[in-house]
């Protein structure tokens, strides 16, 4: 593993994190999509993370209209702030936000079609939605909410899991056996949707793992989830290359 630099960027009115692999060249793009917390220090240190594997990544502040540079506790009260801020989230802002930072990969960081995306919790949703509107080649959606329901403006008018026919990259889907907010019927209908809809993926559940269990440091971490996501994320990222 190499290590990285990274700074703080405006792309189109946007604040976006942005951490590169320190060896020079061009490299494969990835944008990085936050959990409710939005660019907290997770968030930061899984960019500088994934480019130190040779990936350029670039996570937006998808809360840029409302409450910028958001980096929200991970506590009850950030908790419920951040479900407030993922309210005001639109499927257009999203998307143009997403498309905006693929149109800066290509143009500034040389990464041509080379562009991938990884999200977590809200995050996977929009890593997902984007995944059926743009031509994202790679996308790690980790332990994705609200996929199935219309709950959130994210997810209508109709569930983001409808647009599932219109991904066409490969798609990595990972979420715990004991995930709160995804059920495990709401598993079965993802699975059956993605194959359905001939979409290249693999589907992992992780033995009595909750959610969030990604992140160290919280009480729901689960060391052999969270170890064999990060191997997965980096082989489906290798893809780019």
């Amino acid at each position: 593993m190499t290590t990285s630099t990274s700074t703080w960027a405006d792309i189109n009115g946007m604040a976006a994190y942005i951490a590169r692999p320190a060896t020079p060249g061009t490299h494969p793009g990835v944008i990085l999509a936050p959990e409710l917390f939005g660019l907290d220090e997770n968030i930061q240190a899984t960019a500088r993370r994934l480019a130190a594997l040779g990936f350029t990544v670039v996570a937006p502040d998808f809360h840029h209209r409302t409450q910028p540079r958001a980096a929200l506790a991970g506590d009850e009260a950030g908790r419920k702030r951040g479900f407030e801020l993922l309210t005001l989230l639109t499927r257009d802002g999203v998307l143009a936000d997403v498309e905006a930072i693929m149109n800066h990969l290509r143009a500034h960081e040389g990464t041509g079609d080379r562009i991938g995306m990884v999200g977590f919790s809200a995050g996977g949703h929009m890593a997902y939605l984007a995944a059926a509107r743009l031509p994202l080649r790679a996308v790690a959606t980790v332990y994705p909410g609200w996929l199935t329901v219309t709950d959130i403006p994210l997810s209508t008018p109709e569930p983001t899991l409808t647009l599932t026919s219109g991904i066409t990259g490969r798609l990595l889907f990972l979420v715990g056996d004991e995930d709160h907010v995804i059920s495990p019927a709401q598993r079965a209908r993802i699975e059956a949707e993605l194959k359905a809809s001939g979409v290249r993926y693999d589907f992992v559940v992780y033995p009595g793992a909750g959610h969030p269990y990604l992140f160290e440091g919280r009480e729901t971490y689960d060391e052999a989830a969270a170890t064999d996501t990060w191997r997965r994320v980096e082989e489906l990222l290798s893809s780019l290359r």
